[in-house]
């Protein structure tokens, strides 16, 4: 069983020990620091007000539970928007000017994580600063609770998806009317969590057919929950089965985004951001942003339309900060996140869908035609086990210094670029794992190039 505490938040499985698990001994630890933190960027007669959301983990309802019982013992009034996704939560933050956010989901993790992932006052997850600080707070056993009179109360409880589609299809670049003429047939899977009851109403929103697979909100994932092709068998057969124009897959908190094509292949995870991408450039010149892992389609189909590409460090936040300091009008990460800065900075699938079938309504294409259209790129993914005694931060110098005379980027680990291909290697916050992500015109080649930088490694390591 394992506890994971980061800067954005707290994660781990639910049951055992407290302190090696999220147990609610842990939950009230790390609610508690967060409200300390919020409550510190305010003065002291500022009545805080902090939105929480879920999405439809097992473990949700006990969550949420703690989560609100003790925001109130802290003082603070509580928004609950209940069964929502991450996206939408944050979107609750702006909508309601609460002064921060809390949402309870460990994302694509199995169904036994669950996890606190905390907001700011604009619905953007705490920088590394900020997290450092809720984690310093969380160790502080000092802080003593209001009285009576001065606990908080929930000022409000209800859905708030409804609002989210609503403002999604109200977005500048959405076309809701050129969607419904199209009349797409759609295939959803949802892995059992909150896209069921939110990507099939924005879709039928959008006047399409809807096939709904795995979209009743129970929290018993269907299959692994990342949007990975090899979790991804049954819908594509689905997809073929029923003659659809398209599948549509959500993670279970709904800020990742993946298409099947109607032939049954993965449109690709790194090509949902292209696509999007594409449309958003096509109706205007603007600059772009993604991690330094993501595909190298999004800097080539950017660099078409005439704009600017950027890349960051990996994490959403990390994406965030340089979309903003670059005036990025589209960005995410390769992982099917697309955020949209026009509606909120955060990676949002519904975001991501209203602007994706607008685009398709336009064309007269399938998706096997559309993908084609885009560069092809092909990725491996990989890592190293070091022992502890390695020190990695001296093998990613060695490995810079190796390929000086390349185009280097050393912000996050260490990417190569060439001219027909690219190389990132990063190590592992919490354990000693070098992580070594190549991308090429072929998986032959990807897999070669990912294969002379493992050996190169072993060798600066002293590795057989």
């Amino acid at each position: 069983m394992t506890l994971i505490k980061s800067i954005s938040g707290i994660r781990g499985t639910i049951g055992g020990p407290m302190g090696d698990n999220l147990t609610p001994i842990d939950i009230v630890k790390f609610t508690t620091a967060y409200a300390r933190f919020i409550a510190s960027k305010h003065d002291a007669g500022h009545r805080l007000r902090i939105v929480v959301g879920r999405d439809a983990r097992i473990s949700g309802d006990m969550v949420n539970a703690i989560v609100e019982g003790t925001l109130l013992g802290c003082g603070v009034d509580v928004i609950n928007v209940g069964l929502c996704t991450t996206p939408g939560t944050e979107m609750a933050v702006i909508t309601y000017k609460a002064d921060g956010g809390i949402i309870i989901t460990a994302s694509h993790n199995p169904k036994q994580w669950n996890a606190l992932k905390l907001l700011n006052e604009k619905g953007e997850f705490l920088n590394d600063a900020e997290g450092k600080q809720v984690l310093a707070l969380a160790e502080d056993e000092e802080f003593e609770f209001p009285q009576i009179d001065d606990i908080g109360k929930v000022v409000q409880r209800g859905d708030f998806n409804d609002e989210h589609i609503r403002q999604v299809l109200a977005m500048r670049l959405v076309d809701a009317e050129a969607v419904r003429r199209r009349h797409f047939k759609v295939v959803v899977d949802a892995v059992n969590s909150i896209g069921g009851v939110v990507i099939p109403k924005l879709l039928r929103e959008l006047g399409c057919e809807v096939v709904e697979l795995n979209c009743e909100p129970n929290g018993q994932f269907a299959h692994n929950p990342e949007p990975l092709a090899e979790n991804l068998c049954e819908i594509s057969e689905v997809v073929v089965r029923e003659k659809a124009d398209l599948g549509v897959v959500v993670d279970p908190d709904v800020d990742r985004l993946a298409f099947i094509s109607e032939d049954g292949t993965m449109f690709g995870e790194e090509y949902t951001l292209v696509a999007v991408a594409d449309y958003v450039l096509s109706k205007g010149v603007g600059n772009t942003c993604s991690n330094l892992s993501s595909s190298r389609a999004l800097s080539d189909v950017t660099v078409a339309h005439g704009g600017s590409y950027a890349a960051s460090a990996v994490g959403e936040v990390n994406v965030v900060t340089k979309m903003k300091q670059t005036g990025a009008v589209i960005g995410g990460e390769g992982n099917g996140g697309v955020i949209y800065p026009e509606l909120h900075y955060g990676r949002d699938a519904l975001v991501g869908v209203a602007l994706f079938l607008t685009y398709f309504a336009g064309l007269d294409v399938t998706m096997t035609e559309l993908r084609k259209r885009y560069p092809a790129y092909y990725a491996s993914k990989n890592k190293i086990q070091l022992t502890p005694s390695i020190d990695v931060d001296r093998v990613l110098c060695e490995m810079k210094s190796r390929y000086a005379g390349e185009r280097v980027n050393d912000v996050d680990g260490v990417k190569v670029d060439f001219a027909e291909c690219w190389v990132h290697l990063r190590k592992s916050n919490t354990e000693p794992i070098i992580r070594i992500y190549a991308e090429a015109k072929s998986q032959a080649e990807a897999d070669a190039l990912a294969e002379r930088f493992i050996a190169e490694i072993r060798e600066v390591c002293g590795i057989e």
